[in-house]
Order: C-alpha cells, then sequence, then structure tokens
C-alpha cells in the first residue's frame, strides 16, 4: 500500500512508489503531521523567539534569512536567488524587480496559443495553464506575488462568468492586476471597475438607469461590493485598523442610502464592441451609453455628485470619493499584509504601512510600490513572531507554487497543464481565480472556532481552507506531483540527488529552501531518521529519499506555519 493514496483519476500523474513497509519512519512521522495540519497544530517554528532574526541594516542577511523573505516577496527560493538577497540586500533585491519588464501578457499568450478561435469562445480553455505560466515560470516573482494577492482582494472567479469569451475576460483581468501592480491604488479602482470580467463578475455591465413606470432600479451588486470589499469596509476605522467605536458599537462606513446613490452612478456602462467571432472586446475598458445613464443628482459619502455630471464624470467622482477615504489605507494595508507576510498583524504594524499609503514620501497617496516596500521592509517582516498566532497558514496554492519553483517545474511545450485545482479530495481545494465567490477563498477577518486561536481571537484567514479532506487531498496531490510531475511539467532532482546519500544534507537543504529556518532541530532529526530508513547507494534509492524528504517536509506543520 503507499503510503498516502494516490489520485487514481489522473493518468498524467504517476503515485510516488512510497511503500509503507520500506518507510517505517516516515510513515510514523506522517501520521502526526496530517493530524496537526488538520487542527491547526504545530504553531510554526520551534520555541517561541526561535528562528532567523533580522540583520541590522547594514547586515548581510544569513541564508534562513534570505530564504524566508523571498518566500515573503514572492514564492520559493534558490541557491541562486538567497545569493543574491545576500548580495544586493532586501531592498536591492525589491529594486531589482521593481524594474524588471511583465514579459508576455496572459491575452497575447492566449491569442498565440490558439484560444482566440471561435471553438474556444465558451468555457475556460488555456486559462489555468496561462495562470501557472506564470505563478510557476515568470522571473518578476514580486509583481506575480502581489497579482495573486491582488486577485484575492478584488475578487472575479471563473465560477461567475456565464457568458461567452468568459477565458479571454479572466486573461484580460489578469492583464490589468498585473499592469497596476506596483501603480497607484485610485488608478487600479478604475480599471477593476471597468473591466469586462468585473462588470460581468458583478453585474456592471449592462446596468441600466431607473425605470418607474415598470419599478427596475438600477443593479446594487457592484455599487455594494466595491465599498465593502475593494475600498472602504463595513466600519469606519482607525489609522492603525481598529474599529472606530461610537457608544461602545462600530460605526458604519455607507448606508444604504449611499449604496443606491452609487448604483446609479454605475449605470450606461457596457462592453465595447461584443460580438461572437473576435474575443478584443474583453480585453478593453467597459464605454458609456447616456442614454442608459440616471440622470440627476446623487450623494455618495457625503459628496454631492452634480445632476450636470455625465456618466464618466460622475464616475470620476465616485471613485475619487471612495480611493479619497480614510478608511482605505489601513482597510488596504492589513489584507496586503495577511497575504504576504502574517494573519494576525499588529495594529502598529498596519498604522506604519498605511502611513505610506497616504503618503509616500512625495506627497503620493496610494502608490502600491512603495506600500510593497514598506510592508516588506517593516520590523515585523523581517523578524519571525513570537506571538501566539503570529506567522500564517501557507495556502495550498502557495506551497504548490513554492515546491514547483524549488525543483525548477516548467512546461518545455509551454502546456502548464495542472488545470483546476479547486477539487479538495484530489488536489488543492484551491485554484488562482476560482473562488467560490467574491468573498475569496477566506474572510480577512475570519478567527478559527473551537480552537486555540479562536479562544484568542487570532485571525487567520486560510484556515478556512483547512480541513480533514483539504488536508488529504493536498499531501495524495503533491505526492502524485513530487513522484512524476503532470503531462510535460517534471521536476528537477540533480542538486538533492547529489545529496540523497547524505540524508542530513539533503533534508538540510530542502528544509531551508521550503522553510527558511523555521523548521525545528527536533522536527529536522524526524524526518531525517525517517529518510535514513530508506536504503540509498542506488539511483532508485537516492530517487526515493528524494521524494520521500519532499513529501514530509510539505506534510510538516512547521513548514505549514511560516512564520
Amino acid at each position: 500500500m503507499p503510503l498516502l493514496g494516490p489520485i487514481m483519476n489522473d493518468e498524467a500523474c504517476a503515485p510516488i512508489s512510497l511503500e509503507s513497509e520500506s518507510l517505517p519512519g516516515a510513515a510514523a512521522l506522517l501520521a502526526p503531521a496530517l493530524l496537526l495540519s488538520a487542527c491547526g497544530g504545530g504553531g510554526g517554528g520551534s520555541e517561541a523567539g526561535a528562528g532567523p532574526l533580522p540583520p541590522a541594516a547594514d547586515t548581510k542577511p544569513s541564508e534562513a534569512q534570505a530564504a524566508r523573505f523571498l518566500a515573503q516577496a514572492g514564492f520559493a527560493a534558490s541557491t541562486a536567488e538567497i545569493a543574491q538577497v545576500q548580495s544586493q540586500g532586501y531592498a536591492g533585491w525589491l529594486d531589482a524587480q521593481f524594474a524588471l519588464p511583465r514579459g508576455q501578457g496572459h491575452v497575447d499568450w492566449m491569442l498565440a496559443k490558439g484560444y482566440g478561435a471561435e471553438v474556444y469562445k465558451t468555457g475556460f480553455a488555456g486559462v489555468d495553464a496561462t495562470i501557472w505560466r506564470k505563478l510557476i515560470g515568470a522571473p518578476d516573482v514580486l509583481r506575480q506575488r502581489m497579482v495573486l494577492a491582488l486577485s484575492q482582494i478584488f475578487v472575479v472567479s471563473m465560477n461567475g462568468l456565464p457568458v461567452n469569451w468568459s477565458g479571454m475576460a479572466v486573461a484580460g483581468y489578469l492583464d490589468i492586476l498585473e499592469t497596476h501592480a506596483f501603480g497607484n491604488y485610485r488608478a487600479l479602482l478604475e480599471a477593476v471597475t471597468l473591466s469586462p470580467a468585473m462588470g460581468i463578475y458583478l453585474n456592471m455591465r449592462g446596468n441600466r438607469k431607473e425605470d418607474p413606470r415598470t419599478g427596475r432600479l438600477p443593479d446594487e451588486n457592484y455599487a455594494r461590493e466595491v465599498m465593502q470589499l475593494f475600498s472602504i469596509g463595513l466600519v469606519q476605522l482607525n489609522a492603525d485598523g481598529s474599529p472606530r467605536m461610537l457608544n461602545g458599537r462600530p460605526q458604519e462606513t455607507y448606508t444604504q442610502a449611499d449604496i443606491s446613490a452609487l448604483a446609479r452612478v454605475f449605470t450606461g456602462w457596457d462592453l465595447d464592441g461584443a460580438n461572437g467571432t473576435d474575443p478584443s472586446f474583453m480585453n478593453k475598458p467597459m464605454v458609456h451609453t447616456a442614454s442608459r445613464f440616471s440622470a440627476g443628482a446623487k450623494s455618495v459619502l457625503g459628496v454631492t455628485i452634480p445632476e450636470t455630471a455625465d456618466g464618466p464624470a460622475a464616475l470620476k467622482m465616485a471613485l475619487d470619493t471612495l480611493a479619497a477615504h480614510p478608511n482605505v489605507a489601513p482597510f488596504l494595508a492589513r489584507q496586503l499584509i495577511q497575504r504576504l507576510v502574517c494573519s494576525n498583524p499588529s495594529a502598529a504594524y498596519v498604522q506604519r504601512v498605511a502611513a505610506v499609503f497616504n503618503d509616500n514620501g512625495q506627497g503620493q497617496r496610494g502608490d502600491l510600490k512603495a506600500v510593497l516596500r514598506a510592508l516588506l521592509l517593516d520590523p515585523e517582516a523581517r523578524s519571525p513572531s513570537a506571538a501566539p498566532g503570529g506567522g500564517k497558514l501557507r495556502e495550498p496554492v502557495l506551497r504548490l507554487v513554492q515546491w514547483a519553483r524549488t525543483v525548477g517545474l516548467s512546461s518545455p511545450g509551454d502546456l502548464w497543464a495542472l488545470g483546476d485545482c479547486s477539487n479538495p479530495a484530489t488536489r488543492l481545494g484551491q485554484s488562482p481565480l476560482r473562488s467560490p465567490s467574491v468573498f475569496n477563498f477566506y474572510r480577512p477577518g475570519y478567527v478559527p472556532p473551537s480552537a486555540e486561536l479562536g479562544a484568542n481571537g487570532v485571525t487567520a484567514p486560510e484556515f478556512q481552507l483547512c480541513n480533514e479532506s483539504t488536508v488529504a487531498g493536498y499531501l495524495n496531490f503533491m505526492q502524485t506531483l513530487i513522484g512524476g510531475g503532470i503531462g510535460d511539467m517534471k521536476p528537477d532532482y540533480t542538486a538533492e540527488l547529489a545529496l540523497a546519500d547524505d540524508a542530513r544534507a539533503l533534508v538540510q537543504r530542502q528544509a531551508l529552501l521550503l522553510g527558511g529556518g523555521g523548521i525545528s532541530a527536533a522536527t529536522l532529526d524526524a524526518v531525517v531518521a525517517a529518510v535514513s530508513s530508506i536504503a540509498g547507494g542506488s539511483d532508485a534509492g537516492r530517487l526515493n529519499r528524494v521524494r520521500a524528504s519532499w513529501l514530509l517536509l510539505l506534510a510538516c506543520p512547521e513548514y505549514q506555519i511560516q512564520k
């Protein structure tokens, strides 16, 4: 019997040959790891305060410090990338990443692969491939990490786009996020608002003015979500992200009247030149039709939009109002910290990053490049958390991408055939741009119930994805990928095979690249003992050692909780 049941319905993947009889140590280690992962145990790292300490400003980062930084600012660490961070310093590495060109966009790749042909106008053929292509293969890792984060805040999902050319709409939306990832928040907000994908997903496309004869009212879906999820949130915030209270209760940011007025602002917009044979309109901003616009004055968050304002002018005033709201800085700062660094950031950390959002040092508001720099260079980012509930659970997509980049997984045929990884029983229970709703895969304020995190009121959003099914499904899927990849995507174990006869050297290298110094000596000893129980000395034995070591470390709670 294999150590974990392989995926039986995925012929492209070959299961690892890990027989329990030959891996008694591995089996014994993996069982408690599964249990701890499922219930949120493991705590992440070793004793409180252990792990790589942040270097002084003029001190070269250690290998562990560099690897930890790379897991936050990108996805993974290689020996060469660790050396780059040590040579350039954190700030220098960020500068180099900001300067990298975007590379081939998603729409251009889809068109080059023939997905603009009419036969593909229904469904999402090619979309998952281009997403994995960038997440796993693109050199601009900081941009791709930011795109993934933004896609989970400004959510569009393939589960809610029932139109022709929906795949091209998603590709165009990803190109928008790439274009604005290092730009200005206000420009990003407008580009998202007028994108075909968002217009379809949240019903702004085709939104029409009220009709007293029929009782028709403008659709309020986008008006509600652009405030609740994309800009100001539900309650008024202090500069540190804490709620502003009045008589012991949080103060709401907007009213139903604001939603109704904003819905009227968002009338008259539709796709630019939609047709059944050419998908290019899905890569253009929506256009305005004046006859469908709700005329008259409107009041949004206390700002009057005069009746003289036409549709584009009204939209500009409304988005200016949202972007200037004092909530935006702490609201977005906290979520970006959660996506890159830690789930439960301190109020002081949020306030420092929010201050940079409000003023990048040159009087500019909403500079996302400056926000990223402040977020990643903050002392709380560079120092492993010793607080209860510190760090974050690495979501399944990040674990997969980290391993894939670490072992050089590529697609020589440019096929990137990982596909939809949403199935929780056989894959990850998560796949980019496939969230179940506009509220993402998890809520930013989620506190796990009936657990130590819940008892202490610790927000841990990713734990909404963590249950018995997803834990086992993730490990079964990773076992299959570790064993033989998928399609033409094959792992390169050259570096690991060279170390495989020395189990400790093998495990220490893998643990450094994955855990960045956060995996305790006791756990490493246990993994080394399990790997040592596999006979080496032959090509087959070395390969089995490498595969077992990767799987055990990927299952380890101290790895899955990123400190």
